[in-house]
C-alpha cells in the first residue's frame, strides 16, 4: 500500500497505547488500528510527536509497526525524526522493509535560517534513501523552526520523493493559499497537503486547498465526515459539523494536555483500555477529566458518535 501526491482525506495521527505500569497495550493497538479503519480514515501515521515516540525502546517502535502495518488495509507513515541521521535511517529502512508506506521527518529544533532547513532536509533524504516516500512535517509550533512558504516549495523541489507535507503552521491558511498559487503559476510540482494542529482550523483549510487531515483528534470519523461535505460542496453542513465538535477541539489544544485529553476521549470511546502516558507525562486532574466528560455530554446531543 502507498500514497502519493494526490493522497486525501483523513490520515489519522495514532497514539501508542500503554498500560497503567507503562508496558505497551498490543491489544489495544490492533483495536486502535481497525478504529481507525473503520472510521474511515484513508491512512495511518505512527510513532510522531503525540504517538510518544521518544519514549520508547527501539525494540518497541519496531514492535509498533510491525503490528500497525500487518494490520491495517491503508497506507502507514512511520515517523522517524531522531536527533541524529543513523537513528532515522536504521528506523526508515526497518520501517520500509516492513511494508510501511512512507516516512515522515520532522526539522530538528536546532534550526533558525533558510539554508539551514533546506540543507537538513537535504542531508535527511541521503540518510534515509532517496527511494523512500516521505512527509515534510511543519510544525512550528512545538518544534519552534519557522518554514516560509518559499522553503516548504524549495525542499519540495529538491526532493521527488516528498510526496506530502503535513501542515500544522498556526495562523497558517496563507501559507496553504501560497503554495496552491506556486502551483497554479507552475512553479511547484503536485504535492499533497494534510494539516494538523487537532483540526482547529479544519473549517476552512480545505477551501484553501487543503486535501485532508492528518491529526489524531478523538473522532476521526468525524474528520472524514467534515472531509466529504468539504468535497461535496456542503459548506454550510461541514461548518455546522465543526462548530459542534469546536468546543473539544479547543479543550484539546491546551499546552502539555493535548494528549492526556485525547487518550481520555478514545478510552471513553472503548478504543483503548487505558489513558495512561509513558512517564514523564501529565495526567489529567479529576476535574479536568469532568471537564472533558462534560463536553462529550454536550456533543452528544449533537452528534451521537459522543454519546458515550
Amino acid at each position: 500500500m502507498s500514497f502519493s501526491t494526490q493522497s486525501k482525506g483523513v490520515y489519522a495521527i495514532a497514539t501508542t497505547p500503554f498500560l497503567p505500569d507503562g508496558s505497551l497495550d498490543t491489544p489495544s493497538v490492533d483495536r486502535l488500528t481497525d478504529f481507525y479503519q473503520d472510521s474511515g480514515c484513508t491512512g495511518i501515521t505512527i510513532l510522531g510527536i503525540m504517538g510518544e515516540a521518544p519514549k520508547l525502546e527501539p525494540s518497541e517502535s519496531r514492535a509498533i509497526i510491525r503490528q500497525v502495518v500487518g494490520r491495517s488495509r491503508v497506507p502507514v507513515i512511520v515517523g522517524v525524526s531522531a536527533p541524529g541521521f543513523a537513528a532515522m535511517r536504521s528506523l526508515a529502512r526497518d520501517a520500509m522493509d516492513m511494508g510501511a508506506a512512507g516516512v515522515m521527518i520532522a526539522p530538528t529544533p536546532a534550526l533558525r535560517t533558510d539554508e539551514q532547513i533546506i540543507s537538513y532536509f537535504g542531508q535527511a533524504v541521503e540518510a534515509v534513501g532517496e527511494d523512500v516516500p516521505w512527509v515534510l512535517q511543519d510544525y512550528p509550533l512545538t518544534l519552534n523552526v519557522v518554514m516560509s512558504a518559499s522553503v516548504v516549495a524549495k525542499v519540495i523541489s529538491n526532493h521527488s520523493s516528498c510526496l506530502m507535507l503535513k501542515h500544522e503552521d498556526w495562523p497558517g491558511l496563507e501559507k496553504i493559499s501560497k503554495l496552491r498559487a506556486l502551483q497554479k503559476a507552475g512553479e511547484l510540482r503536485p504535492f499533497s497537503i494534510l494539516c494538523g494542529n487537532g483540526g482547529m482550523f479544519l473549517d476552512f483549510e480545505p477551501e484553501r486547498g487543503a486535501d485532508g487531515a492528518m491529526t489524531g483528534y478523538g473522532f476521526p470519523d468525524m474528520l472524514n465526515e467534515l472531509i466529504g461535505l468539504f468535497a461535496d460542496g456542503k459548506r454550510d453542513e461541514a461548518h455546522d459539523l465543526f462548530d459542534a465538535h469546536l468546543p473539544l477541539i479547543r479543550y484539546e489544544q491546551q499546552l502539555g494536555i493535548g494528549l492526556a485529553v485525547r487518550k481520555h476521549v478514545l478510552k471513553r470511546r472503548g478504543v483503548i483500555t487505558s489513558d495512561a502516558q509513558r512517564k514523564p507525562g501529565l495526567a489529567l486532574s479529576e476535574t479536568a477529566r469532568a471537564e472533558v466528560d462534560y463536553l462529550l455530554q454536550r456533543l452528544g446531543r449533537r452528534d451521537k458518535r459522543a454519546a458515550l
